[in-house]
């Protein structure tokens, strides 16, 4: 054993310099260099830090940086969070998104362009004016759709949700209420 290096370490550390910190890890624990000032340190931890991915090796576990662009990543080629001002698409961070996708600033991410999707029309109404059904020749009728899927910031936006036409009633008479017929 080197003169520096010391077996009763603190922090996970197998061994350890007073000037260099962790030196070797205990099992299962990652190795990582941490910049203070001019001065790099080892130690050890149970899991990467963001920017960093965990990579295991038969005699040491490392911690090797994620790329400039990368926040989080699985592998050093693929990332799982971009820095800000880039975009995740299939664990690439990106400016811009590719065609035909589109950049989601809640998460970040590009994601497909959804346009809007609407139910059949109903049937029409019956023909009404002022509410009533008798007592009149022309009159609307109305119909209705429900939006069933509302689009993204790109897709195509939804059309009217109702229409009404103009249409003529045979005219009848109203019944009186409270008098029954005879």
């Amino acid at each position: 054993v080197h003169p520096n290096v010391s077996q009763g370490c603190q922090g996970g550390c197998a061994t350890c310099s007073d000037y260099n910190g962790c030196l070797s890890c205990k099992p299962r624990l990652f190795f990582v260099l941490e910049r203070i000032g001019m001065k790099q340190i080892g130690v050890c931890l149970s899991s990467c830090p963001s920017g960093y991915y965990g990579t295991r090796y038969p005699d040491i576990n490392k911690c090797a940086k994620c790329k400039a662009d990368c926040d989080t990543c699985f592998t050093r080629n693929f990332c799982t969070k971009c820095k800000s001002g880039f975009y995740l698409y299939s664990g690439k961070c990106l400016e811009k998104c590719p065609d035909g996708l589109e950049a989601n600033n809640h998460t970040m991410e590009c994601t497909s362009i959804v346009h809007c999707e609407t139910s059949e029309w109903s049937p029409w109404s019956p023909c009404m004016k002022k509410g009533k059904t008798c007592g009149f020749k022309r009159g609307n009728e109305v119909r209705v759709r429900e939006i069933v899927q509302h689009p993204s910031a790109r897709g195509n936006p939804c059309p009217a949700t109702s229409e009404s036409r103009k249409c003529i009633v045979q005219r009848k008479r109203c019944q009186k209420e409270g008098k029954g017929t005879k």
